[in-house]
């Protein structure tokens, strides 16, 4: 090997054919000019043809002689197209909603559900969105649908019931990744509806009525066994003392005369009688 460089000579024409083969080569720089010469011929007549324009929410991908230009995406505002030689295709960059049809799915626990949903997603990079696949909204679609079945197919129907929130979370980052290298970036994605059959209805309402009966009854029972016992101590504190009982028929002889104006029967104890009698005895 010569020292005095040949080696990185080497190297160099190696480099340079890689950039030539990157390129569209000395035809192609051939074919620009040429464009570019009838441009200048034409001018004013080809800056009609030339010069496009791009929407603020819009990006151009435009492709010289079959290659995408600069590898970048060009706009918002004017640009330039040589004629014969350019072309451009334009990407919307909004968010755009794709609404995912009911799908039929049966949950961990074998039930049937049918599960619709919507995503939420966007283009952040038109280049990859055009270069890298067919039809970038197609194919989202496609996949949203797919990956929600996937997922709630490993979920029973509590959980589904229960953890939408973390379910949506979880298609988001599937979906998100998955879209990574077309270019689109999933914002959002929501489950907007569960159905059941109606047999499998009937049959969560029963158990759901059921459940609050048994709940009605126990707290039921916990209230009778509080009342249960705080008569038992108001039955200890009245029998230390016989006229807190008199006092007591009193006031509910009160309370009744104030609600409902009715004949009442007062029960007078025996031992006031036994007192009065032993009077009229003595007398």
């Amino acid at each position: 090997m010569d020292p005095t460089g040949e080696a990185p000579k080497k190297n160099n024409s190696e480099h340079l054919i890689a950039d030539r083969r990157e390129g569209i080569g000395v035809c192609g720089w051939i074919l620009v000019s040429i464009s570019f010469l009838l441009v200048l011929i034409t001018f004013p007549i080809s800056v009609w043809a030339c010069i496009k324009v791009v929407r603020e929410y819009e990006r151009a991908v435009v492709f010289r002689l079959g290659r995408i230009l600069s590898k970048k995406a060009k706009g918002p505002g004017l640009i330039l197209i040589l004629p014969c030689t350019d072309t451009f295709i334009k990407v919307d960059l909004r968010t755009v909603t794709c609404n995912i049809p009911p799908q039929e799915i049966l949950t961990k626990d074998a039930v049937t559900t049918q599960v619709d949903g919507v995503v939420y997603y966007r283009i952040h990079s038109a280049v990859s969105a055009v270069a890298n696949v067919n039809n970038v909204h197609s194919a989202t679609f496609l996949l949203a649908q797919t990956t929600l079945r996937n997922v709630l197919g490993t979920q029973t129907l509590a959980q589904l019931l229960a953890g939408r929130e973390e379910i949506a979370h979880s298609i988001q980052a599937i979906l998100d990744s998955a879209t990574e290298h077309w270019g689109i970036k999933v914002a959002r994605v929501e489950i907007k509806d569960v159905r059941i059959p109606v047999a499998m209805q009937r049959a969560m309402a029963a158990e759901a009525e059921a459940t609050r009966e048994a709940r009605a009854k126990v707290v039921a029972a916990e209230g009778e066994m509080n009342a249960s016992k705080a008569l038992k101590q108001a039955s200890m504190v009245l029998a230390e003392s016989p006229a807190g009982l008199q006092l007591r028929y009193l006031q509910t002889l009160t309370s009744l005369a104030a609600e409902n104006n009715s004949t009442i029967v007062f029960p007078l104890p025996i031992n006031l009688l036994d007192g009065l009698g032993h009077k009229n005895r003595g007398g």
